[in-house]
């Protein structure tokens, strides 16, 4: 009994350990099919492999086996066209009685190569030019990862149909190292897979080349130029705010500032010398005689007696030649007071 038992699980052991593991493939830079059934484990005996687009009908084994330690692995197979990875991807590994079929989607399972011919230069618009090739660029996308001096790396993503990266005046004294990798871009299908980064270039102080000796010699020639520039702008500037200033104090002359001294209002007003002097105050003005007239008696003789003389007087002052108001004054009222006797001697 025990026996049996003893050989039902060993036969049952086998069987377990005779079975095939799962299969992953991907498309390899859409030349070719890359399949592997190790990913948990060594596998312990040589499997068959059969795979095919669009059918599970197989008829053709694997061509080419990838092996380890002298056990089957995996397997490449041909990619005949770009449109088969659109297509289920059927699979058949068998070992003996013992087969395990499936079915992939391998759309979004491409693998690019690393970009090739990866170049650096030093352009005439003093940037640092970046240049790579990749098959099929119109449908590819890239990444681009920049180490500064050994510092971390800045990635920065490019989009599809480009295959340059640009960066601005960089320094000369530092050490630029750059790679980049590529991926199907969504337009042609996304592949989640990317491909290797690409071999590093470097430019910079320490690489040996010729390109900072041109950014010296092109700086030695700008900074003379761009130094006479920056004169003739400063002198331009300096004529122009002049030139305006002038007219400022033309057409708005500056208000003097009040002082706590009390001035005369007319030293600061611009206004002619004869017109200033007619304004002047002057206190040297002629006397005027004045003279006052009393009534006269109403009697004989006399009232026609004063009235002449009052006439008299009146012209005596009138030949004179007085000019002051004051004595035409005079005589008016005395000719008004002479011409009142004469009525009251009518009476």
């Amino acid at each position: 009994m025990a026996m049996t038992l003893l050989l039902l699980l060993c036969l049952t052991g086998h069987v377990f350990a005779l079975k095939p593991p799962d299969v992953d493939c991907l498309v390899v830079h859409l030349q070719s099919v890359q399949c592997w059934w190790n990913t948990l484990a060594p596998p312990e005996v040589n499997y068959t492999f059969f795979g095919r687009f669009s059918s599970c009908i197989f008829s053709n084994e694997c061509p080419s086996y990838v092996t380890e330690n002298g056990t089957r692995t995996g397997c490449l197979l041909p990619y005949n066209s770009k449109t088969d990875r659109f297509s289920t991807f059927c699979t058949l590994l068998q070992y003996g009685n013992s087969s395990h079929k499936q079915e992939l989607e391998l759309k979004s399972k491409v693998k690019l190569n690393p970009p090739i011919h990866v170049t650096v230069q030093m352009g005439s618009d003093f940037n640092l030019w970046y240049y790579w090739n990749q098959t099929a660029y119109n449908c590819v996308e890239n990444e681009v990862r920049i180490s500064t001096n050994g510092k971390n790396w800045d990635i920065s993503h490019i989009s599809s149909g480009r295959q340059f990266y640009t960066i601005n005046m960089p320094s000369p004294s530092s050490m630029y190292e750059m790679q980049v990798r590529s991926r199907l871009a969504d337009q042609c299908g996304q592949s989640v897979i990317w491909s290797e980064w690409s071999n590093p270039v470097t430019w910079g102080s320490n690489n040996g080349t010729d390109t900072t000796a041109q950014v010296g010699a092109l700086n030695s020639v700008w900074t003379p130029v761009l130094s006479v520039i920056g004169l003739c702008v400063l002198i331009l500037l300096a004529v122009t705010l002049l030139h305006y200033e002038r007219v400022r104090i033309i057409l708005l002359p500056v208000v003097p500032k009040p002082s706590p001294v009390h001035h005369d209002i007319q030293d600061w007003i611009q206004i002619s010398k004869s017109l200033k002097e007619s304004f002047s105050q002057s206190y040297n003005e002629r006397t005027c005689p004045v003279q006052e007239y009393h009534p006269v008696s109403q009697t004989d003789g006399g009232s026609l007696h004063s009235s002449t003389s009052s006439l008299s007087s009146s012209d005596n002052l009138d030949q004179s030649g007085l000019s002051s108001p004051c004595s035409s004054t005079s005589s008016t009222s005395t000719v008004l007071e002479s011409s009142e006797e004469p009525e009251q001697v009518s009476v």
